[in-house]
């Protein structure tokens, strides 16, 4: 057995590891290298940025293929780029744009890691006779008798996990995440240990195709639709002012709104029927039940177990928030439904509901769901209104 839990010797032992021109996966490489395993470095095409020059800390542009071959080149590992720019507009661009169109605010990382990494590139690293994928993420995978867990990284600050909520059983069986106890800090020291030239490289940004940072170009490049003007209307009733569409807004937004009534107002709820805008005070984005779609359970325990007890669990509503806790309920008629036992703030639709066992390092992570929608007070006064 192996440091990857995988039962022959690391030099008989091939990894793809996916490598974005990034030091995260770049110090991945070279770990497994420096082990002893038969590694091998893949990078994806996934868009062309054509003449725009890419922001600061964006990924998957020109640049980063270079990096990643570089790296590859030091570390004396064979590298190939794969084209999955129609893989990924397939699966990733056009989808985004219809969430926009849709008043949602969808997350194309979690997408990516569902379709084009975890799925396309996962069958190509078994075509090529690998016997795992490894990747830069930090989130920890461990040996849970004949399958994989998954489980928050030592590095809390870095925690990746809500973006592959979404990962299958058999992909987590597969794949592996060197970088799990490590922290930012240690992953450039290794890679400055190794000469490598991207150790103080920036992190990416999480739209990579988005190389301007201007998603709403982009959106209403590909659907024009999205720029239609509607009303900004307060959630009593009000007519507040006028906007040039929908794309412009997301949950919680309080500036650039373009009206002002004297009290700070929040962006409540975005009706892609209408066109409206919906706005309020911060009371009415408090959020205590959200409803799931495509709900992606990974848990040792299954979800009637967890029910059966009570239901009791933590979610994260957005990446950048800590877990809290939470019960969960199905209902054949309603789906998957999410009671917070504290009010959250901002909740769109089209972000995932995360699902751990606990709070802090080391926690299972359960699986997770896209939010469908949920009960908020501003809805409810708006409802009234009309």
């Amino acid at each position: 057995m192996n440091s990857l839990d995988l039962p022959k010797a690391p030099e008989d032992t091939r990894v793809i590891v996916a490598m974005s021109g990034g030091v995260d996966s770049s110090v991945c490489a070279a770990l497994l290298k420096e082990e002893g395993y038969d590694v091998v470095g893949i990078t994806l095409q996934l868009y062309d940025a054509g003449d725009t020059p890419a922001r600061a800390g964006a990924c998957c542009a020109g640049q980063d293929i270079r990096d990643a071959r570089r790296v590859c080149d030091m570390l004396s590992i064979p590298h190939y780029v794969l084209d999955y720019e129609e893989n990924f507009r397939e699966a990733v661009i056009d989808p985004f744009a219809d969430a926009y169109v849709a008043g949602e605010t969808p997350i194309p990382c979690v997408a990516c890691n569902q379709t084009v990494k975890f799925r396309d590139l996962l069958k190509t690293a078994m075509d090529l006779g690998a016997d795992a994928l490894a990747t830069g993420h930090y989130i920890e995978s461990r040996a849970n008798g004949a399958h994989r867990s998954l489980h928050r990284p030592f590095d809390l600050d870095r925690d990746q996990s809500y973006f592959l909520y979404g990962t299958t059983q058999a992909q987590v069986d597969f794949l592996r995440f060197p970088l799990a106890r490590l922290t930012k800090d240690e992953t450039r020291a290794i890679a400055a240990r190794h000469g490598l030239a991207i150790a103080s490289k920036p992190d990416s940004q999480d739209i990579c195709f988005v190389p301007a940072g201007r998603y709403s170009d982009l959106v209403r490049k590909l659907r024009p639709e999205a720029g239609d003007p509607g009303e900004i209307v307060h959630v009593d009733g009000r007519v507040l002012g006028a906007h040039e569409g929908i794309i412009h807004f997301t949950i919680g937004q309080r500036r650039g709104l373009g009206v002002a009534t004297g009290d700070p107002l929040y962006v409540v709820r975005l009706d892609p029927e209408t066109r409206r805008v919906i706005v309020g005070p911060r009371s009415a984005l408090a959020t205590r039940a959200v409803r799931l779609r495509d709900v992606n359970w990974l848990g040792t325990r299954s979800p009637e177990a967890y029910m059966a007890d009570g239901g009791d669990l933590f979610v994260k509503l957005r990446s950048t928030r800590p877990p809290s806790p939470a019960r969960i309920a199905f209902d054949s008629d309603e789906g998957w439904r999410v009671d917070l036992l504290a009010a959250e703030y901002g909740v769109a639709r089209g972000q995932a509901c995360v699902f751990y066992a606990g709070e802090g390092a080391g926690a299972e992570v359960l699986g997770g769901g896209v939010i469908a929608g949920s009960v908020e007070a501003g809805e409810a006064r708006l409802a009234a209104a009309e």
